[in-house]
């Protein structure tokens, strides 16, 4: 929320904030990609099998295998074998089911930059429609709803 404030786009999914900045910012002022609830629900019903992505998607397979292979290790290819494993085998917050919508969602993050115009009018949007997540009001609302305590002058 805070890089919101200061005009930095999002992007993100469906998830805690995100859900309010997208709605505070415009849906069009918001870069989104990978599963919604529902699908999230679907996919682990149907039986999420992560290896199977991994294997059909040449280019993950590639980011997978350099981390096995110690290229950014030192050579050491224990390291991050742990989130290898995790990854292939349980992947329980569905990463790799998020993958490839994360990288087309990045390609469109990179188009929209090259267009300055559109670029600077999105993030203006962003800092403008945020003030709802001032320090200010958070507090107010705590001091009234939770804490039940009021203001001095």
């Amino acid at each position: 929320m805070k890089f919101a404030m200061n005009g930095a786009l999002t992007i993100g999914t469906l998830d805690g904030a995100n859900i309010e900045i997208r709605d505070a910012v415009g849906h069009e002022n918001f870069f989104l990609f990978g599963l919604t609830a529902p699908e999230v629900a679907a996919t682990r019903n149907a039986g999420y099998h992560p290896r199977a992505i991994y294997e059909s998607n040449p280019m993950l397979h590639e980011v997978i295998d350099s981390l096995a292979s110690g290229q950014f290790s030192r050579g050491d290819r224990n390291l991050f074998r742990p989130l290898i494993d995790s990854l292939l085998n349980s992947d329980p917050y569905l990463l790799l089911a998020d993958y490839q919508s994360y990288v087309d969602c990045q390609d469109r993050v990179s188009a929209t930059f090259l267009d300055q115009e559109k670029w600077s009018k999105m993030s203006i949007y962003n800092a403008a429609r945020m003030g709802r997540f001032s320090s200010d009001r958070a507090i107010q609302e705590y001091c009234r709803n939770i804490w039940d305590v009021k203001g001095i002058r």
